[in-house]
Order: C-alpha cells, then sequence, then structure tokens
C-alpha cells in the first residue's frame, strides 16, 4: 500500500488544489486520514471549517454561515475545529472522511473560520491504490458528471 501525505496552511476563504491527475486515470486514491491544526493553537478563538472536494468550488464562504452537506456527491471529507482561548481545556476536532469513495482526479481543500479569520493547517493522507479499466471508467464519469453540478 502506497500512502502519499499533503500538508498546507489555509486562510480564512482559502483553497487549496492538490494535483491527482494522470494521463490514463488508472491511478486512483482513497482518504485515510484527514487532521486540522490552528495557526495560533489556544491564543485566538476561532471554529475552522475545512472540506476536501473533487471538483473546486468557485466560492468560499466567510464569516459565520457554512453549510457541510453530506448529500453533496463531490464532498470527500469534511473538519470541524473549534479553538476556544476560555473555558476550554483541549480543542474539539471532528473529522469525517468518507473512506469508501474513490477518485482519480484533482481534489480541493476549502477553510472557512465562523468565528473570526484565523488561519489553519491541514494534513491528509491518501492511499494510493490501482485501478482496473471498469474502476477507471467509473471514477473518471463521476467525476465528468460533478463537472456539471
Amino acid at each position: 500500500m502506497i500512502i502519499k501525505s499533503f500538508r498546507g496552511l489555509l486562510q480564512d476563504g482559502g483553497q487549496d488544489k492538490i494535483s491527482l491527475h494522470t494521463n490514463d486515470g488508472s491511478t486512483g486514491y482513497r482518504i485515510v486520514k484527514f487532521e486540522l491544526m490552528a495557526n495560533r493553537p489556544m491564543q485566538v478563538d476561532s471554529e475552522h471549517i475545512v472540506q476536501i472536494f473533487s471538483i473546486e468550488q468557485s466560492s468560499i464562504p466567510t464569516g459565520t454561515t457554512v453549510y457541510v452537506d453530506f448529500n453533496q456527491q463531490t464532498l470527500l471529507a469534511a473538519a470541524n475545529l473549534s479553538n476556544e482561548t476560555t473555558g476550554q481545556q483541549f480543542p474539539i476536532n471532528i473529522v469525517t472522511v468518507f473512506d469508501n469513495m474513490t477518485f482519480n482526479q484533482d481534489i480541493y481543500v476549502t477553510h472557512t473560520d465562523t468565528l473570526g479569520a484565523g488561519a489553519v493547517n491541514y494534513y491528509i493522507e491518501l492511499e494510493q491504490v490501482k485501478l482496473d479499466l471498469n474502476e477507471n471508467t467509473v471514477a473518471t464519469l463521476k467525476d465528468i458528471r460533478n463537472l456539471d453540478v
């Protein structure tokens, strides 16, 4: 099993592209680990919402209104990190990864801080899998279909 890892720092309203596409689409990936850490842990109140999508998002919300919709077909994972300076001993971190989803194209990581404008660090591990022709076709068709969403 080959594991590839990616990390980054996202500002409020930010989006990172993780390039995974290949010419033939025969390499697929599954998310096996997704972790967050505030850029200024225990120093600034923040409520980080980080989501991983299979398509680029046209806009990333900032401010207090963020919706996480598990029915959204392009959503691969979501995480929430609450970091308060008072009344809370430890940060609260909730992560949901849809580990049965295999993809063979680029993915996009987005971030919103609903309490301020803080930044957040992310760490992602992807399991690399070899796709047979049928799996390759299904993953590619899903990506094409999601472009029209």
